[in-house]
């Protein structure tokens, strides 16, 4: 990569970010925890086990609907944490200001940080603030750590994953990276699109209090749907089908998807979990997630198989199979 330079689209989380984290970070800063891939390190402290994380946010605009570049700083850190099978406790915040920005803009990104990380059950612990000139940064840049303790009966990998777990997804997808474009372009539509953007650790922590058959978790943001399984199917071994009818996508996000050009699947999430559970158990752990509100369009979408390893693949609806690949290059820059 020596005579390559940045682009948008190695932060989109698809082929060209992997590049850059195996092939720069990787390599200068790998160590036993980094080479887990998850999205929190899990480390062992005499008998208890910690995950911890960390986060930047850089979402243009900082205020959209459905939430806030403060409110998504929490629920981003606290969902890496929860899908880990953690008990999310502490955070640290470091922000990065930009010159002129409006005292009373800053104070409602803030407040709304302070209300979800006491709604999610969170402290923040520790914290640091910087000032930049004007037009060294766009407004406010926020980078968050988060640890929790995992209980020791969990163990939440893609190793875990067996041939014919069913895969399960907590809601619809695509609606926040839908509504950050919608925000950013000042698109309408009707009825009105709105981020999914809410922490997930009470959803997750019922669930595995309800079955010991869950093998693993992930939260499908940058990337989307798509991307975030083949990473699981990669690091498994093991192939992925879904079925495109039982992919939970709102008919405003279908239209929205439909008229710019864009696939669902590859839309970022920040409200939203995949849940790789045993055949037995899947069904209950569905009906457990459509009690809350934010799960109701819960729904199981595919299985893990021995065919394809590694690659995922979706049936059609016209019964046809397509092949979905990571995600390349950068439909949506700045999403999170």
């Amino acid at each position: 990569m020596a005579d390559e330079r940045i682009l948008l689209s190695h932060g989109a989380g698809g082929l060209k970010t992997r590049k850059l984290i195996r092939e720069v970070f990787q390599k200068n800063l790998g160590n036993a925890y980094l080479q887990q891939e998850l999205d929190a390190a899990l480390i062992k402290f005499s008998t208890n086990k910690i995950a911890l994380t960390t986060d930047s946010f850089v979402v243009s605009p900082i205020i959209f609907p459905g939430g806030d570049i403060g409110k998504l700083a929490v629920c981003g850190t606290v969902n890496d944490l929860a899908v880990m099978g953690a008990k999310p406790l502490y955070l640290t915040l470091g922000i990065i200001i930009e010159e002129g920005m409006p005292f009373e803009v800053l104070e409602k990104v803030v407040c709304s940080l302070g209300n979800t990380a006491r709604e999610a059950g969170v402290q923040i612990v520790a914290g640091d603030t910087k000032v930049v000139e004007h037009g060294a940064c766009d407004k406010i840049f926020i980078n968050t750590s988060g640890i929790g303790f995992v209980p020791p009966n969990i163990d939440l990998r893609p190793s875990k994953m067996l041939p014919g777990d069913k895969i399960i997804v907590s809601g619809s997808v695509g609606n926040h990276g839908i509504a950050i474009l919608a925000a950013r372009e000042g698109l309408n539509f009707t009825p009105p699109l709105s981020s999914d953007c809410t922490y997930l650790n009470y959803l997750i922590d019922r669930v595995l209090n309800l079955s010991s058959g869950i093998k693993c978790m992930r939260d499908p943001t940058r990337g989307g749907l798509a991307t975030t399984l083949n990473e699981l199917a990669q690091q498994a071994g093991l192939g992925i089908k879904l079925y495109e009818e039982a992919v939970p996508i709102d008919p405003q996000v279908r239209r929205a998807c439909s008229m710019l050009g864009l696939d669902p699947l590859y839309l970022a999430n920040e409200g939203k979990v995949i849940i790789i559970v045993s055949a037995k158990d899947a069904s209950r752990v569905l009906e457990e997630i459509r009690k809350f509100d934010i799960g109701k369009n819960a729904n199981i979408i595919g299985e893990v198989t021995d065919a394809h390893p590694s690659k995922v693949v979706m049936e059609t609806e016209l019964g046809t199979l397509r092949v979905l690949r990571m995600l390349e290059g950068e439909p949506l820059p700045r999403i999170c």
